[in-house]
C-alpha cells in the first residue's frame, strides 16, 4: 500500500468530501478518487461509501487506524529529515519531501478529552506543546466514557478517558481525580431547597445537564431520589454550563476546578462524585506523541492524585 493512497483515505474520511480532501492534499478531486480506487484494488475491498458526507465501510474503518499510525510515523520522519537539512525524495522521484502534497509543516497529533478537562486543567499542556513549534495538536471532545472509542477508530492517538482498561495497542497512565459536587447559586438553593436538599425538593428543582451523555446528575438522582424526574436544561458547553448554574437556571454537578473560590452553594457535602481519569495513547515509537503525553501528564498534576499514582 502506498502512503499517499493511505493519506488520501484519511483525508476523505476526515474532510467528508473528495473536494475538501483534494484541497487539503493540494491535488485534484480526480487524483484523490484515483488513489482511493487504487487502494481499494490493492486490498480487495470497498473502503468508503461515496456519499455526502463520505463514510468509511467496515473494511475502511479497520484500515484507517493502521493507516493513521503509519502516516504519523512517516510524517514524523519526514519532518525530522527536513529539520536536519537532509534532502529526501519520494518513491516517484517527485522532488524534496518538503514539497510533497499533503506533507504537514508540523506533526499533526489528534487527541480527545472530555469537556471539563478541556475547560480546566488541560489547556496548559496544549500551550506547552504548541510553543514547542513542531507539533500541531488537534483537540477533539467527547464524553469521558466514550473518548477511548476514538482510539479504537484511529481518530485520535491519545485520549483522556475514565476507562482504565487499555484499548488494544495502547498504553495507560493514571492522571488523577476530578471531584464533582452538587452545587447551585445561593438564590436557587434558597428558593428550591429551603428545608434542605430532600428527595421531594430534588423532584421539583430544575437540573442542569451538559448533554444526553452526561451521567453525573442522573447518577446522583438515582442514588438519593430514585423516583425524581425534575425538569432538565441542556447546555453543551462546560464554561457556559457552570455560568448557567451560577445564574440560577438549575443545580448541577460542578468540578472543583470550575468553582475554586466556592462561590456556589454545595447542596449536601456527601453528594460528591470522584471521576478518575487516565491517559491512553497508542504504543508507537513516536517522539511527537510522547512529547504530547508527557505534557498531558504534567498538566494533570493539579488534579487530586489517584490511589494508583
Amino acid at each position: 500500500m502506498d502512503l499517499e493512497q493511505l493519506r488520501a483515505l484519511a483525508a476523505v474520511v476526515d474532510q467528508e468530501t473528495f473536494e475538501a480532501a483534494a484541497d487539503e492534499l493540494r491535488i485534484t478531486p480526480s487524483a484523490v478518487s484515483q488513489r482511493i480506487k487504487a487502494l481499494e484494488r490493492s486490498v480487495g475491498s470497498v473502503l468508503v461509501r461515496r456519499l455526502k458526507p463520505v463514510v468509511p465501510t467496515p473494511a475502511g474503518e479497520r484500515l484507517l487506524r493502521s493507516a493513521r499510525q503509519l502516516l504519523l510515523l512517516a510524517d514524523e520522519a519526514l519532518l525530522a529529515l527536513r529539520a536536519s537539512g537532509a534532502e529526501t525524495h519520494d518513491a516517484a522521484g517527485q522532488g524534496p519531501a518538503g514539497g510533497r502534497a499533503g506533507t504537514p509543516e508540523r506533526l499533526r497529533v489528534p487527541i480527545v478529552a472530555n469537556a471539563d478537562s478541556i475547560a480546566t486543567w488541560l489547556p496548559p499542556a496544549i500551550r506547552e506543546v504548541a510553543l514547542g513549534g513542531r507539533i500541531a495538536v488537534e483537540l477533539l471532545r467527547d464524553d469521558e466514557h466514550a473518548t477511548a472509542d476514538l482510539l479504537r477508530s484511529g481518530d485520535a492517538v491519545g485520549a483522556v478517558t475514565a476507562d482504565p482498561r487499555p484499548v488494544q495497542g495502547c498504553s495507560v497512565r493514571p492522571l488523577g481525580t476530578m471531584v464533582y459536587r452538587a452545587k447551585a447559586s445561593a438564590e436557587f438553593a434558597a428558593r428550591w431547597f429551603p428545608g434542605g436538599a430532600t428527595a421531594e425538593a430534588l423532584a421539583a428543582a430544575p437540573v442542569m445537564q451538559y448533554d444526553r451523555k452526561d451521567s453525573h446528575q442522573l447518577a446522583l438522582l438515582a442514588r438519593v431520589a430514585p423516583e425524581a424526574a425534575p425538569p432538565q436544561h441542556f447546555i453543551p458547553d462546560s464554561v457556559q454550563y457552570v455560568e448557567a448554574v451560577a445564574a440560577g437556571l438549575g443545580w448541577g454537578m460542578v468540578p472543583d476546578q470550575q468553582d475554586p473560590d466556592g462561590v456556589l452553594v454545595e447542596l449536601d457535602t456527601s453528594w460528591s462524585e470522584d471521576l478518575e481519569l487516565f491517559w491512553q495513547s497508542w504504543t508507537l515509537d513516536s517522539p511527537g506523541l510522547e512529547e504530547v503525553s508527557a505534557a498531558v501528564v504534567r498538566a494533570a498534576r493539579v488534579l487530586r492524585p489517584s490511589l494508583d499514582i
